[in-house]
């Protein structure tokens, strides 16, 4: 019998989420690829089970209810179902379907699901460290665009006298959100580099802060 080897399987999940993929511009292919490197970094770091790893970070997204969209916290329950009806299609095996499920549910902010084995623990710091740095500021900004967000309050870009108000303000979820994000890393090596990709959103907006004030 030959070895099982989840890499095997890394064209199918490829093929079949590229075509359910229907979200935002921000969740596009890339997203899903640079989640899965970022993944596959975590599990070699912190020793999880690519078995689990791999195909929740590929299909996690594989049903999503827009941002602003009332039902938006259901989309990983929805999204994990449906992963697994297609990895049992594809022949997956099924003892690794309980955690894979549990990894893509889990994942969700919005969800607001604790994470319970270290390989959920893995694909959700995946995920939100694509919240961050350089490609967080540009994700952050094709949201905000294709929501009709505001760059900036004229009033107080920075939130310093006001509660921010991301939903008219881009910078604002920097505030409500992402610089919370480190802080809410479940792995060390996520937490270390949510760190270091907060220091280099915190020199944009210090950039920002510098040509609004000319």
């Amino acid at each position: 019998m030959p070895m099982f080897s989840c890499e095997d399987y890394e064209e199918a999940m490829i093929n079949f989420i590229a075509q359910e993929m229907n979200q935002d511009l921000a969740h596009d292919m890339n997203h899903v690829f640079r989640v899965v490197k970022t993944a596959k970094q975590l599990c070699r770091a912190e020793g999880a089970m690519l078995e689990v790893v791999l195909p929740a970070a590929y299909l996690h997204d594989c049903f999503s209810f827009p941002k602003n969209h009332p039902e938006r916290s259901k989309s990983s329950a929805i999204a994990a179902d449906k992963a697994l009806s297609f990895l049992e299609g594809l022949g997956y095996p099924s003892e690794y379907f309980d955690a894979i499920h549990h990894s893509i549910l889990a994942h969700s902010y919005s969800a607001n699901i604790t994470p319970k084995t270290l390989e959920a623990k893995v694909v959700q710091d995946a995920d939100r460290l694509d919240a961050l740095g350089a490609i967080g500021i540009a994700r952050c900004l094709q949201v905000s665009t294709q929501l009709g967000v505001t760059l900036y309050s004229a009033d107080d870009p920075f939130c310093e006298k006001r509660h921010p108000e991301d939903q008219k303000y881009s910078i604002d979820h920097y505030h409500t959100k992402l610089f919370r994000l480190p802080g809410m890393m479940q792995t060390v090596s996520a937490r270390e580099e949510a760190e270091r990709r907060v220091g280099f959103m915190r020199s944009f907006l210090a950039q920002l802060r510098h040509e609004i004030s000319i």
